[in-house]
């Protein structure tokens, strides 16, 4: 629930594709688009162990937590969501989650997650949200979330995409996303809380509002 209430998301005109993306090493990153919680219950649960630690590190998201789990779900597969699996460029894609995980471990193959969904109401609604697990970091798997984002959010119906809190330490997001053409289109001083202080203390961290037009 947003402070605006709940807000009712766009649904493509017709189903969104599996799609896959290039990876160093001979990878690809498969993408497969789901609707709610329609995710393998151990992927979920997966993911949401990994949202859970990302939230007591208190440096990326502006959720303090702890989170149930069923908070997470209502949070991050409330709409559309986007799930990554990491498998070899010549391994045949499978058109389920549960298929492409069959004899991986989830630790090897879940490159990582993100959600679209409205930011605001109806009349200007952009907005999405990313994982990628520990494991996954530094193998350009953000870039080609990032990548498959712009391709899926405007088949959804939206017109541009604005990550109003991409905060100043987080300078792998900032960089993915100027490299894919967002513009940082204003700054809010001291708007996160984060433990980026010494030893873990806490301390105001600016925002960058980062924006792309899609049209």
């Amino acid at each position: 629930m947003s402070a605006y209430g709940a807000i009712a998301a766009p649904e493509s005109k017709r189903p969104l594709e599996i799609r896959s993306y290039p990876l160093p090493n001979d990878l690809v990153l498969v993408t497969y688009p789901i609707t709610g919680s329609d995710a393998p219950k151990e992927v979920i649960e997966y993911l949401y162990q990994v949202f859970a630690t990302e939230l007591e590190g208190g440096k990326t998201y502006p959720q303090e937590g702890p989170i149930t789990l069923e908070g997470f779900i209502t949070y991050f597969f409330g709409s559309t969501t986007i799930v990554g699996i990491v498998q070899s460029s010549n391994e045949e894609i499978k058109q389920t989650i549960k298929d492409a995980l069959v004899g991986k471990s989830l630790e090897d193959a879940l490159g990582g997650t993100y959600y679209i969904k409205p930011n605001y109401p109806g009349r200007s609604s952009h907005n999405g949200g990313f994982i990628v697990p520990p494991t996954q970091r530094g193998r350009k798997i953000g870039l080609a979330l990032g990548k498959s984002y712009l391709q899926y959010a405007p088949e959804l119906g939206y017109r541009g995409s604005v990550f109003n809190l991409v905060y100043l330490n987080n300078a792998a997001s900032l960089a993915t996303w100027t490299k894919l053409g967002f513009e940082r289109i204003g700054l809010v001083p001291g708007a996160g809380r984060l433990k980026t202080g010494p030893n873990g203390t806490e301390e105001y961290v600016d925002a960058v509002i980062m924006y792309k037009s899609f049209v």
